[in-house]
């Protein structure tokens, strides 16, 4: 008796116990995987009644084998490191991939979305700048070309967005200091670059209130993607002023944490939970240097593989559905607490 009809690639791969990217070359180059592994994959189409969808197949033949990534600041290492993710799955995946950077300027960003139009590929990964994003360069871009939307949400663009859960990141580690010792102050810059940040901001006002506590939010002037020197001078300010009226800082992310140690350091405070310590720091994000820190940050973690995984299953089955979805798919990834020295 023949077994229920296979609906996608996805079914197939978990099926016939392969990965997904494998069967995406397969279906892409038969002769791109090695010889073994072509005989497994028509042994099993044989097997189940599954047929992979031909036009969109055909679809992403003729706009080419490039997928884009596109990140607000590639010298930011938080976004290195997800583009390196999703570079890698997408070789795997038999794709080329093409990696731009806006460093932070919204006229660069229209001119990379405008030359991705124009290259035809089969799906483009795109971290807005947010903020200084242009809504409607990016509306037009992704009426255009398939995008999967990750790390910054613009409400409404792209078939799909990836990203972390920001409540979850907040959640967790103001519960976890609140456990522990004095509630936390929120640092942040007065203006943001990124839309996290804001929804972090709201996260933490409304865990402290549930919480029966009182918020304190601290903006720092600054603007820009040099968050570590404006967190020094951040951290400079609050401590000469005494404006801190706790022992506890949270920081909106890593590189303001880390600005923000360095402020500490330049006046011989000491951060950590052991004697003679003066504050406890603690942040989000886990930026990739985070753990060589002086002394190493507590942080909530993104996932940064499921992350990209997330973003190259959305993407492959945009590319089946034909470049569009029903409807627009949201998913979010809860953070990961890690506990370091700094808290």
């Amino acid at each position: 008796m023949r077994e229920q009809k296979i609906r996608n690639m996805e079914e197939f791969a978990a099926l016939s116990g392969l990965s997904r990217p494998t069967i995406s070359k397969y279906f892409n180059d038969p002769a791109s995987v090695r010889p073994t592994t072509r005989q497994r994959i028509e042994a099993a189409l044989a097997e189940h009644d599954f047929r992979p969808n031909i036009y969109a197949m055909n679809q992403n033949r003729s706009l080419t084998k490039n997928v884009g990534i596109v990140v607000p600041y590639l010298a930011d290492p938080f976004f290195a490191e997800i583009a390196r993710f999703i570079e890698r799955r997408s070789i795997d995946a038999g794709f080329s991939p093409i990696l731009y950077s806006a460093h932070g300027e919204q006229k660069l960003e229209n001119e990379i979305l405008e030359g991705l139009t124009a290259l035809k590929p089969a799906g483009v990964f795109l971290a807005p700048l947010g903020r200084l994003s242009d809504r409607s360069a990016i509306e037009r871009f992704c009426r255009d070309v398939p995008t999967v939307l990750f790390d910054s949400n613009v409400e409404g663009m792209g078939e799909a967005f990836v990203g972390s859960d920001n409540f979850s990141f907040v959640k967790q580690t103001v519960d976890y200091l609140c456990r522990t010792g004095s509630p936390p102050a929120f640092f942040e810059m007065r203006t943001p670059a990124n839309p996290n940040a804001n929804k972090r901001r709201h996260a933490y006002i409304e865990v402290m209130e549930e919480a029966g506590l009182e918020p304190c939010v601290i903006r720092v002037e600054g603007e820009g993607w040099g968050f570590e020197e404006i967190g020094r001078r951040g951290a400079h300010h609050v401590l000469e002023t005494r404006s801190l009226p706790t022992d506890t800082v949270l920081c909106s992310n890593d590189r303001l944490a880390i600005g923000f140690l360095a402020g500490c350091y330049d006046r011989g405070l000491r951060v950590g939970r052991g004697e003679g310590c003066a504050l406890r720091v603690a942040s989000h994000d886990d930026h990739p240097f985070s753990r060589f820190t002086c002394p190493a940050l507590t942080t909530a973690a993104h996932q940064y593989e499921q992350v990209a995984d997330t973003c190259m299953t959305k993407l492959f089955q945009l590319i089946e559905a034909g470049g569009r979805f029903e409807k627009r798919e949201e998913t979010l990834i809860a953070a990961k607490l890690i506990l370091r020295a700094s808290a």
